[in-house]
Parts: structure tokens; C-alpha cells; sequence
């Protein structure tokens, strides 16, 4: 047990300083202490790390902390949605735009822009990301008529220049990138567009299980989980291979009383054996824009 402490704000004191406040703030602020200590552990343990997040994520700044840790190898596994491939593709190559939660979608619509909250997207970016996936879906289905997701997303990350782009990392350092929902997605229509003259292209989800055999030949494996729905789901799921993860960290604006995957919580995921019943685990409520930096300041000081 320890006393809650009040923060003290000195001038110049550094992002990593005012984590280590948080630990004793109570609160949502020490479940970030408490989260920094689990990934601190699963990087001492040599546990293999899963991370998870959802598209929306990459289409913030998030993107550049995610790109960090996939270029230095932080983790070993990633799962993610259709759309944070789409978004990838198109930031290599262009900018997305700040603009306000409160603008006129009417207009926006009319000016052909597309809004994700405060992010705006002109509908440009996707006649760019067409100009990308055709060539290379005609360049797949030279070789063979069916691909994994992850198989596809490799050979994306290869195509990608930008070292900014976490997939240009992670097909260069082998590091799996999971997308069972992939055809959800931009990239789900050009899949779509491609088949009209294609019609024996497969995109064969059911190939990346193979992922079960990277959790049954771990000696321990954690996760952290940015947000909810499959990229969650997909990633305590397969670890029911092997009783549970034996560490999780949450990040979530989902509450529980729904029922919802998006606001399960560890302990619910310990009745399933998606974390193992002795596993240990933080949540921490908030926006992972927010969160993951602060978390990951610490942890990488």
C-alpha cells in the first residue's frame, strides 16, 4: 500500500518525470503507472508481444510510435484492421488533415472530404491507394491465385519507401501483420474491383491460423491492446491455444455493461482463457492517442 501523492509540476521537467507521478495519483493515472510496468515485464521476460490496434489510430499520430516500435522490434506480432492498411499506403504518400469534430459534413461532403473524427481525408488519397493495390494485385495474381492476408500485407510493406510506414518496417525486420478483416476496408474493395476480371483471386483468411503456431510455441506471450472489436478479439482469441496471455494491457474508452468485446475486461477474458487465470493485467479508460504515448515515454526513456 502507498499514500496518494499530489504532483508536483517543475519547469523543465521531463514527460518521463510526470509518469512516474502518475504511479501514485490514483485514478486512471496509476492504472498508466501500472501499465508501463507490465510492458517493462514483458520486455524483461522475453515474453512473445502481441500489439493491437485499430484503424483509426493510424490515421492519427499514433502511426509514428507504432512505426517505432515495429522498426526497433519492440514486438513480435501485430493485428490490426483492414483500414489501418489504407491508412499506411495513403500516408506514405500524403498527408492526412487537422480539422474539428464540429465542421459541416454537408459541405465537407460536397467538397469531397471525408471526416474520421478530427482528421480529414480528401477522397483523392483512395484514387491513390487504387493506383497502388491494382499493379500489385496484378503482380500477386501473377504468382499465384491465392494469398493470406498477411502474405499481401508483406508484400504492401515492400512495395512502401517511407520509413514512416510501420508496414515498410515490418516486412523488412519479418515481423507478421494480422488482418482477419481485411476485405472491411479500402483494400476489401479494391479486392472487389480486382476480382470483376479476376474471378479465382482468393484472399484466404482461414491460411493466416497459422498465427495458433506462433502462440503454442511461446513459452509465455502478452499483449497490448489499443481499443477493441476484432483486432482485440482476434489477438486474446488465438492465446486460448495456450491457456490465456500471462500479461495484457488495455487501453479503451469501452465500458463492459454492454457485453460488448470492445468493453471486456481482463477478468471477463480470464473466464474464457483469452488471459491465463494468475495472468496480470492493466486497463487504463481513456483516448490511446493520449495514453500510448505517455506509456511508451516511460517505457522507452
Amino acid at each position: 500500500m502507498q499514500n496518494i501523492r499530489d504532483y508536483s509540476i517543475e519547469k523543465g521537467m521531463l514527460v518521463s518525470d510526470l509518469v512516474d507521478q502518475m504511479t501514485s495519483s490514483g485514478f486512471q493515472a496509476s492504472e498508466i503507472g501500472e501499465a508501463v510496468r507490465l510492458v517493462k515485464t514483458m520486455k524483461k521476460e522475453k515474453v512473445t508481444l502481441f500489439l493491437s490496434f485499430t484503424a483509426n489510430m493510424m490515421a492519427s499520430g499514433l502511426r509514428g510510435i507504432i512505426t517505432k516500435l515495429v522498426k526497433e522490434k519492440f514486438v513480435d506480432v501485430i493485428i490490426t484492421t483492414g483500414g489501418s492498411i489504407d491508412h499506411d499506403i495513403i500516408r506514405a504518400e500524403k498527408p492526412y488533415i487537422l480539422g474539428d469534430f464540429n465542421l459541416d459534413d454537408t459541405e465537407l461532403h460536397k467538397e469531397e472530404i471525408n471526416r474520421l473524427g478530427n482528421v480529414l481525408i480528401p477522397s483523392d488519397r483512395y484514387t491513390h491507394l487504387e493506383k497502388f493495390m491494382q499493379p500489385l494485385f496484378r503482380k500477386l495474381y501473377e504468382k499465384k491465385k491465392s494469398w493470406t492476408p498477411s502474405e499481401i500485407i508483406h508484400e504492401i510493406g515492400l512495395k512502401i519507401e517511407d520509413e514512416n510506414s510501420f508496414l515498410h518496417w515490418a516486412s523488412r525486420n519479418k515481423i507478421s501483420v494480422f488482418s482477419p478483416g481485411i476485405t472491411d476496408s479500402a483494400i476489401g474493395l479494391q479486392t472487389y474491383f480486382f476480382k470483376q476480371d479476376n474471378k479465382d483471386f482468393q484472399i484466404d483468411v482461414a491460411g493466416d491460423m497459422k498465427l495458433a503456431d506462433t502462440v503454442i510455441n511461446s513459452e509465455k506471450t502478452g499483449g497490448i491492446i489499443l481499443g477493441g472489436g476484432i483486432s482485440k478479439h482476434h489477438t486474446i482469441g488465438v492465446n486460448i491455444l495456450k491457456d490465456g496471455l500471462d500479461y495484457a494491457v488495455y487501453v479503451t474508452t469501452s465500458s463492459p455493461w454492454d457485453g460488448s468485446l470492445s468493453g471486456a475486461t481482463p477478468n471477463e477474458a480470464k473466464s474464457w482463457s483469452k488471459i491465463k487465470e494468475k495472468g496480470t493485467a492493466a486497463t487504463v479508460y481513456g483516448d490511446a492517442t493520449i495514453i500510448f504515448p505517455l506509456v511508451m515515454a516511460k517505457v522507452l526513456e
